[in-house]
């Protein structure tokens, strides 16, 4: 039987343009920064708590070569959502709109709670939602 999910990914063009947006922007902790393979290739993750079981990989295009990396090229901005609860929605919404991070949606009131939708550095979508206290989470 499948236990829980461990990581999903992020095609990105920059690792480190993508960890320092995950990570200074978006305040994800840092999991892994560790090279292998022989051509010293990185294996990046980031994840919203230390003791978080779901990390998100930040796997650069230039791992894939020919049809493989077209593939995933056409991915970039076009990646499934991630979802985050957070606390305060409309407060983690104003913080992230300081720091530069782009908004597709106002905090909102929806069946499940308070939504906002950003996007990441190549367009992917980023969803915040506070779910209250007495509400099942999604």
């Amino acid at each position: 039987m499948i236990e829980k999910l461990r990581l999903t990914t992020r095609i990105v063009s920059d690792q480190d343009e993508a960890l320092n947006f995950y990570t200074e922007k978006l305040g994800l902790i840092k999991k892994a920064d560790e090279t292998f393979g022989p051509d010293d290739q990185r294996w990046v993750t980031v994840a919203a708590e230390q003791d978080d079981t779901v990390e998100i990989v930040l796997e650069p295009i230039d791992w894939f070569e020919g049809e493989e990396a077209d593939r995933r090229s056409a991915m970039i901005g076009e990646q499934p959502a991630l979802a985050f609860t957070v606390d305060d929605c409309q407060s983690t919404y104003e913080t992230l709109r300081e720091q530069g991070i782009e908004f597709t949606s106002e905090p909102t009131e929806q069946p499940y709670g308070i939504e906002a939708i950003a996007t990441d550095l190549y367009g992917n979508g980023i969803v915040l939602v506070e779910h209250p206290s007495d509400a099942e989470t999604i």
